[in-house]
C-alpha cells in the first residue's frame, strides 16, 4: 500500500525539514544509519527521511538498520518484508543481545536502559561497517519535553536530547530529526499508513517507564489549560538563558544582574 501523502504527511515532512535546515541535519554526499526497530516512530522517521531525500536539491543515502536483540517471537521477517516492499536499502543485524542482558544485567538496573545501551553500540558497529557517517533516531518532540522534565525532576540537571551530537566513539553522529514533530501525527501517520508494529518480544516490554508515564500525564493534562505548551517546552530548549541560572560553573555567574 502506497504512503499516503495527505495534509498530515505534508506536515510531518514539513516540520522534519524544518528541524534538518535549523541544526544542519543532513549534508550532501551523507550516508545515514536510519535505526528501524519496527515501531511508529522509527517507521515514520524513515518514509519522511525517504520523501526527504527524494525531493531534495542535495544528494544523500539511506540506510534502514535494524538490530534484532534475540529475543524470541521477534518477527524480523515482516520487518523486511516491509523494507523490500518500499524498496528501502536494509541490514538486519542479529545479537545475542538477550542473553548478555540476562547474564550481566545487575539487580536493581534498569533493563530497557541495558538493552539500550547494547543496540546503540551494535548501531556505531554496523555504521561503521556500513561507511555511515550520520545515525539517525525516531524521538520526537514529546520524547524532547518528557526528558527534559525527568532531568529536572529526578536528577537535577537542566537537560534533555540534542537533534546533534557527536557519538562518544568521535566518529558518528547522532541526529533527531522528528524533533519539532509531536507524537500524536506520528500516531496518526502511523495509523493512517497501517505501518506494522513489531513487538520486540522483550520479557520486560509490557512494562512501562513509571516516570516517563508520568511526565507525559502531565504534559498532557496541562496542555488542556495552555494550548501552546509542548511549542512553548520545546521552545524554551533553545532559548537558553545563561546568566539566570545557577550553575557556577558558567562565565557571567556572580555579576550583578538587572532587568
Amino acid at each position: 500500500m502506497p504512503i499516503k501523502e495527505d495534509r498530515l504527511f505534508r506536515r510531518i515532512r514539513k516540520l522534519t525539514g524544518r528541524a534538518i535546515g535549523d541544526f544542519n541535519l543532513i549534508e550532501a554526499g551523507d550516508r545515514i544509519a536510519v535505526a528501524v526497530s519496527g515501531g511508529k516512530d522509527s517507521w515514520t522517521l524513515l518514509h519522511i527521511l525517504d520523501s526527504l531525500r527524494r525531493r531534495a536539491p542535495i544528494r544523500y543515502e539511506l540506510i534502514a538498520v535494524n538490530v534484532d536483540p534475540g529475543f524470541p517471537g521477534y518477527r524480523t521477517d515482516i520487518m523486511e518484508a516491509h523494507l523490500r516492499e518500499y524498496g528501502f536499502t536494509c541490514h538486519m543485524q542479529r545479537t545475542d543481545c538477550a542473553t548478555i542482558i540476562k547474564e550481566k544485567l545487575r539487580p536493581g538496573s534498569s533493563f530497557c536502559a541495558f538493552c539500550a545501551r547494547l543496540r546503540r553500540g551494535v548501531l556505531y558497529s554496523v555504521a561503521s561497517e556500513l561507511g555511515c557517517n550520520k545515525l539517525a533516531l525516531g524521538h520526537h518532540l514529546d520524547d524532547f519535553i518528557e526528558t527534559l522534565l525527568l532531568n529536572q525532576f529526578y536528577v537535577g540537571t537542566l537537560g534533555a536530547m540534542s537533534p546533534k551530537l557527536l557519538a562518544d566513539n568521535g566518529q558518528h553522529t547522532v541526529i533527531r530529526p522528528m524533533v519539532y514533530v509531536e507524537e500524536s501525527d506520528i500516531v496518526a501517520f502511523a495509523s493512517a499508513n497501517q505501518l506494522p508494529r513489531i513487538p520486540c518480544g522483550c520479557p520486560e516490554e509490557t512494562r512501562t517507564d513509571q516516570n516517563r508515564q508520568r511526565m507525559k500525564r502531565l504534559v498532557s493534562q496541562l496542555a488542556q489549560d495552555i494550548p501552546g505548551l509542548r511549542s512553548s517546552l520545546i521552545g524554551a530548549l533553545g532559548n537558553v538563558q545563561p546568566r539566570h541560572l545557577l550553575d557556577a560553573s558558567l562565565k557571567d555567574f556572580g555579576r550583578v544582574v538587572t532587568g
